[in-house]
């Protein structure tokens, strides 16, 4: 039997590190990604090492995008122009070549998508905000990608929390943190949705540290609404005109 192939961006730290070592322990076959071996913002070398890998291996199965980086911790009238824009390139352009490129392939396997996401999506901060306009932008590809889609190919929304990795530890914002998300609790959701056990939360996002794989079966064998867990317009009431 051929071995499922995931691609995993920026596996070569952190996050990425972890749920790509975690896949493989897991009998996959991992595809790591790095600028080094194709910057996610360029699309010759998306289309490229995609093309390369379905080549070798004859299959994707699943496509991780967890490639990101943040901008500045300060308020948007003190932010880089050129950083700023950098940021939404990497962390909205990236899985957006990522995912057009790979599509064809896993709509071939059944196969899925996991953005790896942030709680910054759908919170008001008034720092790092190109990081929090990307993150809120990522979760619309995730909702346009894994709800309603004629392909047939599933995408989740993962918010690792905060993980001890160098990008938290460069952070001001936690500094002063004493408890993290552990590296297991990111790989625990990962791999449930990468064997199709939380197919029923497709289009929408899930956190580590807050659920678990029991938990979302729990919850989606009641039933989820159609907004529940996406991001959207919080009405006034029934008598917002808006809907």
């Amino acid at each position: 039997m051929t071995a499922r192939v995931a691609v995993v961006t920026g596996a070569s730290r952190g996050i990425g590190r972890h749920v790509a070592d975690a896949l493989e322990a897991a009998g996959w076959v991992v595809e790591r990604g790095s600028t080094a071996v194709a910057p996610v913002t360029d699309r010759a070398a998306v289309e490229r090492w995609v093309a390369d890998v379905v080549a070798r291996h004859g299959r994707l199965d699943l496509l991780v995008n967890n490639a990101g980086v943040i901008d500045e911790e300060v308020p948007l009238a003190d932010s880089d122009p050129d950083e700023w824009w950098h940021t939404v390139e990497v962390n909205v352009r990236g899985p957006y070549l990522m995912t057009r490129t790979a599509l064809p392939h896993l709509a071939a396997t059944g196969g899925r998508i996991v953005n790896i996401n942030s709680g910054a999506a759908y919170r008001n901060y008034d720092i790092a905000t190109a990081y929090n306009v990307s993150k809120g932008a990522l979760a619309r590809l995730t909702a346009a990608t894994g709800i309603g889609g004629e392909h047939g190919v599933r995408a989740f929304d993962l918010a690792p929390g905060v993980v001890q990795t160098d990008m938290t530890l460069a952070m001001k914002a936690h500094e002063d943190r004493t408890e993290w998300t552990s590296p297991e609790e990111v790989t625990a959701l990962l791999l449930a949705m990468a064997d199709g056990q939380l197919d029923a939360w497709t289009g929408r996002m899930v956190r580590a540290g807050v659920d678990t794989v029991e938990s979302l079966q729990e919850r989606a064998e009641q039933g989820i609404g159609e907004g529940d867990r996406t991001l959207g317009l919080l009405r006034w009431g029934e008598d917002d005109p808006l809907s």
